[in-house]
């Protein structure tokens, strides 16, 4: 299971919002086949977004692929009102926006 974590800012009270942009977009199917996307998990804290995103590959590559596809632009449209770029002076594509994860530990499940 490959993951990515996209990191942004977002208005406090959009959560409801946010969610149903995206249950809309799961419930359709078509962005999710296209990227890949297994599971989707939102996060909030204080206005910190975090989208966490889990493939059977690495999302990144396929993000940036159908990243002018309509249905994702549609999507990234219909947030806009809501999330913004965590630094908006450093980001230019979606990977711009997308955490490195810099440790992982699992555990042994035998």
């Amino acid at each position: 299971m490959h993951r990515a974590l996209i990191v942004a800012r977002m208005k406090p009270d959009a959560a409801p919002d946010i969610a149903g942009v995206f249950a809309a977009s799961d419930n359709s199917g078509v962005l999710p086949e296209l990227i890949g996307v297994r599971a989707r998990s939102l996060f909030q804290f204080g206005d910190v977004y975090l989208h966490l995103i889990e493939a059977d590959e690495p999302p990144g590559p396929r993000v940036a692929r159908v990243s002018g596809h309509p249905e994702f632009r549609g999507v990234s449209e219909r947030l806009s009102p809501y999330i913004a770029a965590y630094d908006p002076t450093t980001w230019r594509e979606p990977k711009d926006a997308m955490a490195h994860e810099f440790y992982r530990w699992e555990r042994d499940r035998n």
